[in-house]
């Protein structure tokens, strides 16, 4: 395990790879550690350094009293690739990371070369769900929403109680901190990238599960269409998490977008 302070947060992250290996930055989901990248990475082969991390609030990295910005979550992984010596790289962003990676590629375009956006968008909910959902949690924890959640991350066929690993992701999401939980709902609702993900001029990939119950493709899609000269890709068989549901599926599109943007 690694931690470092960042931003004045202490923050668990992995790095493997190196070398002259272009750096692949992975940025996870509300509700989740960098567990989640873990086939996703299996299926990419070893063509990439590898910087995965943990959001504040989330896994192992602190979890500093609620509410969060969308800054203090941009800063955190400014602070941390700069402390890993990262000068330029691809971000892989899913859901809340993938709003951390846009708002990150408008702040640093120096640094990020390349966008994958995962079941993600330039704004996502209202600030009525998002606040309902923090006074819920910062109430009574996150188990009694947890159902609902889960019914927006997974397919059905992969929501069962006999798939251990559907088990072990409840698991992942309830026992995140509820500071970390609402917090960074907080910094959800008070984000709205649209005008700084229009301006952005770099190759990305946009990607949704098909049945994604948080962040549908119709609203990818919109995501994409800011993008100039941007993909949008649908995964079928899968929800919110794609990496996870269809790791091979996620794995062959991020590797040939990557191929073909390699600047990084």
């Amino acid at each position: 395990m690694a931690f470092v302070r960042a931003n004045g947060v202490v923050v668990h992250y992995e790095d493997t790879g190196g070398g002259d290996r272009p750096t692949l930055v992975f940025s996870n989901s509300l509700g989740t550690d960098f567990r989640i990248w873990d086939a996703l990475i299996g299926q990419l082969g070893g063509d990439y350094r590898i910087v995965r991390y943990d959001k504040r609030g989330h896994g192992l990295s602190e979890a500093t009293p609620a509410p969060y910005r969308m800054d203090d979550h941009i800063g955190d992984i400014e602070s941390l690739l700069s402390h890993l010596g990262v000068s330029s790289c691809a971000i892989v962003g899913l859901s809340v990371g993938g709003v951390i990676a846009q708002g990150l590629a408008a702040r640093r375009p120096d640094l990020v070369k390349a966008l994958v956006l995962m079941d993600t968008a330039h704004r996502i909910g209202t600030a009525a769900m998002w606040n309902q959902r923090i006074d819920a949690v910062m109430t009574n924890g996150i188990a009694p929403i947890a159902d609902a959640i889960m019914e927006r991350w997974f397919t059905p066929a992969y929501r069962t109680p006999d798939n251990p690993d559907y088990v072990g992701y409840l698991a992942m999401l309830t026992r995140t901190t509820a500071d970390g939980y609402a917090g960074t709902c907080a910094a959800l609702r008070d984000a709205d990238f649209t005008e700084s993900t229009r301006a952005l001029k770099l190759p990305a990939l946009c990607i949704a599960g098909d049945q994604d119950g948080s962040t549908p493709p119709d609203l990818v899609r919109s995501t994409s269409e800011l993008i100039e000269g941007s993909r949008f890709e649908v995964i079928a068989d899968a929800g919110h998490l794609p990496c996870i549901e269809q790791p091979r599926a996620t794995a062959a599109l991020v590797a040939g977008f990557l191929k073909d943007a390699r600047n990084f």
